[in-house]
């Protein structure tokens, strides 16, 4: 007799087979009409009661959106303010701040580095330029910066910057070519 008073009195959840022979059970013809009819009508007055709970919860909902209104309050600033504070609350956790961390220590480390590398590339072109090699190019340079000048310019040995020299080199080339488009012109015109 306890074996199936313990079956009658199981507390499992129903299983889904269990909930399948449940539903297509008909159980019915086990109550009587009395029972039917207050079954009834209780289905009827739950049914009633939902529609009634769905009609003040849209006209609720109605009177929410006409308060956001007046207030100005509207999808976009919604969406602004559930954002903010999401990010807020996602800067607040310890993962993020971890995260912040690191990411900052390997940045500082990163600033280092390229410092360090910035100082070994100057100092490179430093050591370079005081080298026999470059001072051999830049006399070469200025031995051709000066026959250019002596080309272009007439024999006035002034000296001046590579700056100067690419100045008034550019300065005279535009002059002949400035006048090749003029001649061009008076040949249209005739």
């Amino acid at each position: 007799m306890e074996a199936q008073a313990q079956g009658l009195l199981e507390t499992e959840p129903l299983q889904e087979r269990d909930e399948d022979a449940v539903a297509s059970a008909d159980f019915s013809s086990m109550l009587s009409e009395e029972e039917k009819q207050e079954l009834k009508a209780e289905l009827v007055q739950l049914e009633d009661e939902i529609t009634t709970l769905r009609q003040v919860l849209s006209a609720k909902e109605r009177h929410l959106v006409e308060i956001k209104q007046k207030l100005g309050m509207n999808l976009m600033n919604e969406l602004k303010q559930n954002f903010s504070k999401s990010w807020h609350d996602m800067q607040t956790t310890t993962a993020y701040k971890k995260t912040h961390e690191t990411l900052s220590h390997a940045g500082q480390k990163a600033t280092a580095a390229f410092s360090n590398v910035g100082t070994a590339i100057s100092k490179k072109f430093g050591d370079m330029r005081n080298s026999p090699t470059f001072k051999s190019f830049e006399e070469r340079v200025e031995t051709t910066v000066t026959s250019l000048k002596t080309k272009v310019g007439g024999t006035n040995h002034s000296g001046g910057s590579f700056e100067e020299v690419l100045s008034s080199t550019a300065h005279a080339s535009a002059q002949d070519s400035g006048s090749v488009p003029r001649r061009a012109e008076e040949e249209l015109q005739c």
